[in-house]
């Protein structure tokens, strides 16, 4: 399967959670796909804006963003376009469910966690969350695209 550099482009500021970025690259080959593709293009993008408002204190924004990407990718399990589409989908389900448990003055702080909670599992390679037991961290993580 051959995908363009602009998806490929947009997969990496997704995956650098340049989030903006991911959106303005993924909007010019979403209003150009075809029918069928529109609705994966678009699901991708809502999960990116959903993020860049969780990012920016907007937990309001956030959950309608990644409510509606979940029911538009929802179509296009377990892959397509070489991306996994599960996975994206467990990540932002996991994520929009815990989002739904916060208070809005929580929202910063909680993605600040995220951040920590992702730079320190790249940094040691394991999964280690035995500090966050039981909490909403541990439960979720900030969404990344996986090729396959």
């Amino acid at each position: 399967m051959v995908v363009s550099p602009e998806f490929e482009q947009g997969i990496a500021e997704f995956n650098q959670q340049q989030f903006y970025a991911c959106h303005d690259t993924l909007e010019a080959i979403w209003v150009e796909a075809p029918e069928a593709d529109k609705r994966f293009y678009q699901g991708i993008l809502q999960v990116a804006v959903g993020c860049y408002h969780l990012s920016n204190d907007n937990l309001r924004g956030a959950i309608i963003l990644l409510g509606e990407a979940v029911r538009r990718l929802c179509d296009y399990q377990p892959s397509y376009e070489g991306v996994d589409v599960e996975l994206l989908l467990e990540q932002s389900i996991h994520l929009l469910q815990a989002l739904q448990q916060l208070k809005p003055e929580q929202a910063q702080e909680f993605f600040k966690e995220l951040q920590q909670k992702q730079s320190r599992e790249q940094t040691e390679s394991v999964i280690n969350q035995a500090n966050s037991e039981g909490s909403l961290i541990a439960t979720c993580q900030i969404p990344y695209i996986v090729r396959v």
